[in-house]
């Protein structure tokens, strides 16, 4: 694994000098690595042999995706299908953290989730609900379900919502479609508890600090940048002066950084772990994003290849 340190600050979308320091990668895949659609998608171009060089590089690599329409294996298989060599144990996707959750807490949900992703929960106990669940659902958010859900919540006495992201659309083939976060919202200002205050639900995948903090333990790295100051009249580090005096140099040392086309749910919840970001300008991507009041990304590139480049060539 190679080691690297980085003696500079960045201007958020500025040079990139601070990737100089970075011993792992993590990457978001729908949108970054492919667009999904008909046929299960197809791989944007470049995107395989990105995957293939940051793997071959001594990087560590891992995988960070709000996927809920498929288990977790066959998504893999999908992105197999289609080129990439990925490691089932190398991705995390928000149903296998929430079965832990729910185990850990003795919960019974009601389910509204894809089909597809129903095999996730065939062990756990879903009689007598005492939370509700919510995931890309895509057809099966209908009035129906969803007036069902909110059933099952207003009926609780502590109405406990688990939503498997919070995006607002995805990419797919045929243009951009509503995500999770859309009905996420709708179910939690039309639910009240014994308060008569709003529910908020628990977010479960990206941008949860949780999620991104177990995908670094995995990665046996650090969230956050280490951030050392030094004096700039006698040379030394604070720990070592009696008197500490300014000005000072900060030297940050980037370990983990992530990729994503979704500002706010990967970048935005990236830096808020610590790590940096970078946006590619595909997948989900608009162009007001980088003009965005409140979130910058610490990069922007035009896709994944363009990332990669910029991160191997940083040595």
């Amino acid at each position: 694994m190679r080691m690297r340190t980085c003696v500079s600050s960045m201007a958020a979308g500025g040079n990139m000098e601070w990737l100089k320091s970075v011993k792992g990668v993590i990457l978001d895949m729908c949108g970054v690595l492919y667009d999904s659609g008909e046929g299960g998608g197809q791989a944007i171009h470049g995107s395989i042999e990105a995957v293939k060089r940051l793997m071959d590089s001594g990087l560590i690599v891992r995988f960070c995706t709000n996927e809920t329409q498929n288990t977790r294996e066959k998504f893999v298989q999908k992105l197999r299908a289609m080129g990439f060599d990925i490691s089932v144990s190398h991705v995390f996707s928000p149903a296998p953290a929430l079965v832990r959750i729910l185990r850990e807490r003795r919960l019974r949900p009601h389910l509204l989730v894809h089909d597809d992703l129903m095999p996730e929960f065939d062990d756990v106990d879903t009689s007598s609900p005492n939370c509700v669940v919510i995931g890309d659902a895509a057809d099966k958010f209908s009035y129906q379900n969803l007036n069902e859900a909110f059933r099952v919540l207003i009926g609780l006495e502590k109405p406990l919502l688990f939503s498997l992201g919070q995006g607002r659309y995805y990419k797919e083939t045929d243009g951009l479609k509503l995500d999770v976060g859309v009905f996420m919202k709708a179910l939690e200002v039309n639910t009240v508890n014994e308060y008569a205050c709003d529910v908020q639900a628990e977010v479960v995948g990206k941008p949860s600090a949780d999620f991104f903090q177990t995908v670094l333990n995995d990665m046996s790295l650090q969230p956050h940048e280490v951030v050392l100051q030094l004096c700039s009249r006698s040379g030394l580090w604070y720990s070592e002066l009696r008197s500490p005096c300014s000005p000072c140099f900060c030297v940050c040392v980037c370990q983990a950084v992530m990729i994503g086309d979704d500002l706010l749910n990967d970048v935005g919840g990236a830096q808020r772990c610590g790590m940096k970001g970078i946006q590619v300008r595909t997948g989900k991507y608009r162009p007001s994003d980088e003009k965005h009041p409140s979130v910058r990304a610490d990069g922007y590139v035009d896709d994944l290849a363009a990332a990669t480049d910029a991160i191997l060539t940083n040595p």
